[in-house]
């Protein structure tokens, strides 16, 4: 039996494959489930017309990150913090701190958990930190981190 995917079946496909099953999984196993939907006419063109707005859709979010890459890529944020005697800092630079950098100086919104940073920042010093902005899309600012008086 022709059977369409409708969600992903591992080792079998992914959403809109058509495959070719024996009657008794596609009738007792897959269709019941919601996992697939008889390979007919009318099925097909619902599954690729739903495949297409899926495409539409990451296309359009593919060129808005795009458009914020260009914004931020190589922006340099700089944030001054008090320092010990040691040179670190007193308390860490977060991804929070530098999405709200980003915010203030480029004007753009970043979630923070788009910012690759491996642990909090709590040295003095230059960093080139990434943002991933899309699976396909990554756009570096440099966080430059200068010492202030301490009060």
């Amino acid at each position: 039996m022709r059977v369409i995917l409708i969600k992903d079946v591992p080792g079998y496909g992914t959403f809109g494959d058509i495959i070719n099953v024996k009657d008794g999984f596609a009738n007792n196993y897959l269709i019941p489930r919601g996992l697939a939907l008889p390979a007919t006419e009318g099925n097909i063109k619902h599954v690729q017309e739903i495949l297409k707005q899926k495409k539409r859709k990451l296309e359009r979010e593919k060129a808005k990150a795009q458009e914020i890459a260009e914004k931020i890529n190589g922006l340099v944020l700089e944030i001054s913090r008090p320092v010990g005697v040691t040179g670190k800092l007193y308390g860490a630079i977060t991804v929070g701190e530098i999405a709200e950098k980003i915010k203030e100086t480029a004007g753009v919104e970043v979630d923070k958990r788009k910012i690759m940073l491996r642990a909090p920042i709590k040295n003095l010093g230059r960093y080139n930190i990434t943002v991933k902005l899309h699976p396909e899309v990554n756009a570096t600012v440099t966080l430059d981190i200068k010492p202030s008086e301490v009060k």
